[in-house]
Formats: C-alpha cells, sequence, structure tokens
C-alpha cells in the first residue's frame, strides 16, 4: 500500500498502484475477501488489460494516458432498494469535476456515463455485496479518459482532447477523491432528495426526442427515473421503465 496525500478524511488514504492488472475492481474485490482494507482505498493501475464496463463493454485505454482506478466503500447505511443512488453520487462527482475542468457542463448518460457533447469521457461500472437487506461493501470502477487523444470509438474523448494541454494523473485523481468522497458524504447524511434532483438536472437527453431500442426502435423523451434507477421514457404518451439491459440509445 502507498499513501497519497488527498485533502480528504478517508477516500485516498491508502492506495494499491499496480504497474498492471487485468481489472482494478477485480482486484479490489479480492482484497475485500482477503483482508479488511479501510474504506475509501484506491486499487490503481496504470495499464488494465481487460477493464470492463456496463453491459460487459470493455474499457479501451491507452496504458499510461488515463485514469484507471476502483474505490472501496462501506455504504452500510444504504438498503438495497435504494443502491442506484450510488451510481447517482460518483456519476455527479465526475461531472463535477469535469465541467470544472472543461469549463463547460457536461452531462450523465443514464445510469453512468459522463459525456461531453455527444462524446463520451468517463466510464463508471458499480459492483456491490449484499449482506441482508443492506449493501455491505461496494466497488466502484472508474476509467476517466485524461491523455489519451486517438480512440478506436469514434464516441469517446479525453481533458488533453479537449483542452490540448497535458495532464499530471496523479493531480487529477487528487481533485476526483474530493469530489467523490463530498458525494459520498451528502449520501451518507441521507440527502436523498437533492442527489436525486441533481442527477436529473444533469442527465443526457432528458426532454428531448430521440430514437431508442428496445424490441423494437421508437420515438420518446427521457422524462424521469424511477424508485429503483430505471430509466422512465415517454412514448405516444405512455410511459414505460426500462433496466440497462432492456434499452439502447440509438440517436
Amino acid at each position: 500500500m502507498h499513501k497519497i496525500f488527498a485533502n480528504s478524511l478517508f477516500i485516498g488514504k491508502k492506495i494499491e498502484i499496480l504497474p498492471h492488472c487485468h481489472s482494478t475492481n477485480q482486484v479490489a474485490a479480492d482484497l475485500l475477501v482477503n483482508g479488511e482494507p479501510p474504506e475509501g482505498t484506491i486499487v490503481l493501475t496504470h495499464n488494465q488489460t481487460s477493464g470492463k464496463g456496463q453491459r460487459g463493454n470493455q474499457w479501451e485505454s491507452e496504458p499510461g494516458k488515463n485514469l484507471t482506478f476502483s474505490v472501496i466503500l462501506r455504504p452500510q447505511f444504504l438498503m438495497i432498494k435504494d443502491q442506484f443512488y450510488l451510481n447517482m453520487i460518483i456519476s455527479l462527482a465526475m461531472a463535477e469535476y469535469a465541467s470544472g475542468e472543461l469549463g463547460t457542463k457536461v452531462k450523465v448518460k443514464w445510469p453512468n456515463d459522463i459525456y461531453v457533447g455527444d462524446r463520451k469521457i468517463c466510464g463508471i461500472l458499480i459492483e456491490n455485496s449484499i449482506r441482508g437487506n443492506l449493501i455491505e461493501n461496494t466497488v466502484v470502477g472508474i476509467g476517466f479518459n485524461v491523455n489519451q487523444v486517438e480512440f478506436e470509438v469514434d464516441k469517446a474523448t479525453s481533458l488533453a482532447e479537449l483542452t490540448l494541454e497535458d495532464y499530471d494523473l496523479m493531480n487529477v485523481l487528487e481533485s476526483i477523491i474530493r469530489s467523490v468522497e463530498k458525494y459520498y458524504l451528502k449520501l451518507r447524511s441521507g440527502k436523498f432528495d437533492e442527489i436525486r434532483k441533481e442527477y436529473l438536472s444533469n442527465l443526457y437527453w432528458l426532454n428531448e426526442t430521440h430514437l431508442f431500442g428496445a424490441d423494437r426502435v421508437f420515438s420518446g423523451q427521457i422524462v424521469d427515473i424511477d424508485a429503483f434507477g430505471k430509466l422512465v421514457i415517454e412514448s405516444n404518451n405512455e410511459r414505460s421503465t426500462y433496466d440497462i439491459k432492456e434499452i439502447a440509445f440509438i440517436e
């Protein structure tokens, strides 16, 4: 373990830096199985070889150019039914940092991708372990594009591509840590309504007419999320809810 002198209460006070690994989420999960890492422990690698995102997608990251890391949290105050609030706070933390750095509004593409315009700058994968009706441990995996400027995926972007600047990765990480801890403490203090309202106000395609794919392609508007974090889309004056594997954003 290595110390990082982040200006935070507990997130990032312990950090394990790996030259390469297959998945920081898996390494963090192994730490939880084999010991009692402090809450806020971070696993960071310079080269993640099998990073994954939502729907089992691979996360593209050029070695040494971006931030690929996982944070261990213990939200044992949070009931299973409220677990989507973890997606909300991490998304908002990353959106806050990116907006501040870029000087422009970024959006959260449901459930928790961070978009600048129509291009993705950050992906998030949250994995929970459950005990009873509460969440025992959470591993928050974050892939944030910082200095990479060439991507195989057309809709990807990075801080460096957008600002034409080169960034110190550890300085970026320290700023992100502060944002994540701020929103996590807000959740821990029970500010559910405030979090939900802010998440909705930052939601990509909210109240805009677009094409979606489910069992068919249809035109509709994102109008809300339900109590469990499912997406609510209105089409032909009818509202339907969709889970992560049930809906695709088309155009």
